[in-house]
């Protein structure tokens, strides 16, 4: 692709103060994301689940990892990703085998360790990629497929979301207004940033109705700053080492599935939005083992896994800027704040209510995603083979809510509803018979997919 003549490739240009606000800019934007992931897993494992601390610097170190694994070509930021969320909840509620008598800190390695296997998938794919080519990969993981799957990740939360929310219905509705009102009718940087303003407006209005003596409505305190005030300012993050079991592998491993093809789609976005083709240089394959790379040195650490973010290319696409020196300032700026504990205690403090109004909106969307996948690529419903598939995934990754425990030479295995979706949909598309999709037949619904492996223009595919 041609580089856009509007553009700035080489932010050197722009003079120092202004590439430090320029990467400034981008980590404001992959902020507020980044950080809910680590609050969101705290609730799944009553207060002892991930770090903000080690989820800063696992972004910032995962960030600089895969842009050493891409030559130095790619502008894009990795924070923590959310489709992993549904894998941490299941994993704090398992109650058999090794953890039946587990408290919640201790069963969290272990999905660390699932999170370094499915880091691991990352790896494997990109092999396959460049041994046999994208092609071959793509047609067992068609919309008929991924669609549905994603619908599940985003469902499976929604309880989550509700009871979290109803801690204090006020403030998760100013969350959720805040975020609404950003996203469609905020201006510039403000609409790149709608999940970081909906944090802090809430968080200002919580501060409020404490300070006027209001609670929640079971009488407890909107806000706790007991943990803030003995913080220290410099701190070394908690790292704590993964620990492998098969269970846990099962529970993690299979919605690499679904974020490898995030992957692919963000890598299309990055290639239109700065109008070069990443997917051919530095390649798929490399950018996959950046990405793979990070998740799994971030599991082995105790930290959530990574993900190319799509806020940031946003941020891309506003500033004209197309630097990858910037999105390495973004990273550096993540690595300092993770030496600060009391900024990770400050945001601690958050409000389950604040949690719950922004996961409205963000289990909501990641179901959405799913839903335009389907919709965009016109899977035909009327297919008796696509609407078994589809029914199956949904159904599997729905009802199976406890998953499904089995004992194999003495060591118990539970598959999560999640795991048994995926493996039921891809097998179910291998053995029945009417194919409709083709990866590489149909240019526009390749583009629709974000998964066109020679990006056009726009007008191309109208």
């Amino acid at each position: 692709m041609n580089e856009r003549k509007d553009a700035i490739r080489d932010a050197r240009t722009l003079g120092v103060p202004k590439m430090l606000l320029l990467g400034l800019q981008h980590m404001f934007a992959m902020f507020g994301a980044t950080i809910l992931v680590p609050i969101l897993v705290n609730g799944y494992f009553e207060g002892e689940g991930l770090s903000v601390q080690v989820t800063l610097i696992c972004a910032g170190l995962g960030t600089l990892f895969f842009h050493l694994c891409t030559k130095l070509k790619v502008p894009a930021f990795l924070g923590s990703s959310f489709a992993f969320l549904g894998g941490f909840s299941t994993i704090a509620q398992l109650d058999t085998g090794i953890f039946a008598d587990m408290t919640m800190g201790e069963k969290l390695p272990y999905a660390c360790g699932g999170v370094v296997a499915a880091g691991a998938l990352y790896l494997i794919l990109a092999l396959v990629i460049k041994v046999v080519g994208v092609k071959k990969v793509m047609r067992f993981l068609p919309p008929v497929v991924t669609g549905p799957i994603i619908i599940c990740i985003g469902l499976s939360l929604a309880p989550s979301a509700v009871n979290n929310a109803s801690k204090n219905w006020i403030i998760a509705l100013i969350a959720l207004a805040v975020i609404v009102i950003f996203n469609i009718w905020g201006k510039g940087m403000f609409r790149i940033i709608p999940i970081l303003l909906g944090v802090v407006i809430s968080y200002a209005a919580a501060l409020i109705m404490q300070a006027a003596g209001l609670t929640n409505p079971d009488g407890s305190a909107i806000l706790n700053f007991t943990e803030v005030a003995s913080a220290s300012w410099v701190g070394l993050p908690p790292f704590q080492l993964c620990k492998f079991n098969l269970t846990a592998i099962l529970v993690m491993a299979p919605i690499a599935l679904a974020t490898m093809m995030e992957h692919i789609g963000d890598m299309s976005a990055i290639s239109a939005t700065v109008g070069e083709n990443f997917i051919e240089d530095p390649g798929l394959h490399r950018t996959l083992i950046g990405d793979g790379l990070a998740t799994a040195l971030a599991g082995m650490v105790g930290g959530p896994a990574n993900t190319t973010y799509g806020e940031n290319t946003g941020v891309l696409e506003l500033s004209r800027v197309h630097d990858p020196r910037v999105i390495r300032i973004a990273a550096v700026f993540a690595v300092i704040l993770s030496f600060i504990p009391k900024m990770a205690e400050i945001i601690g403090s958050m409000p389950p209510s604040i949690i719950g109004g922004v996961s409205f909106m963000l289990y909501g969307m990641i179901s959405a995603i799913g839903v335009r996948n389907v919709v965009e690529n016109h899977v035909d419903f009327t297919k008796s083979r696509n609407l078994i598939i589809a029914a199956v995934i949904l159904v599997s990754g729905l009802g199976f809510s406890n998953g499904l425990t089995f004992t194999i030479a003495g060591t118990s295995i539970t598959l999560t509803g999640l795991a048994i979706a995926a493996l039921a949909g891809i097998i179910l598309n291998a053995i029945l018979p009417g194919k409709d999709y083709h990866f590489g037949d149909d240019l526009k619904a390749d583009a629709n997919r974000g998964l066109d492996m020679n990006p056009i223009q726009e007008e191309d595919i109208q």
